[in-house]
């Protein structure tokens, strides 16, 4: 890893999960059209929650970058 310490090894970590989530998102969906109406509904819901939780881990990548800014400013 690139990182320069814990705060970018774990910014890191959070957008490959981040990176993760958005590819088993899609994957649901586009495994879900060949499968019927039903499938498509549940994987809709699916995938909405782990765009929801993609979401999350983007807002906690953000988080941890905002507490080594503050590192920086002393």
């Amino acid at each position: 890893m690139a990182g320069s310490g814990p705060f970018e090894e774990i910014t890191d970590g959070l957008e490959r999960i981040g990176d993760r989530l958005a590819d088993a998102a899609m994957d649901l969906l586009r495994s879900a059209i060949d499968e019927g109406e039903g499938a498509a509904v549940l994987a809709t819901k699916r995938e909405k929650l782990l765009n929801r939780a993609r979401s999350s881990v983007e807002k906690a990548r953000m988080l941890v970058r905002q507490a080594e800014a503050l590192g920086d400013e002393s």
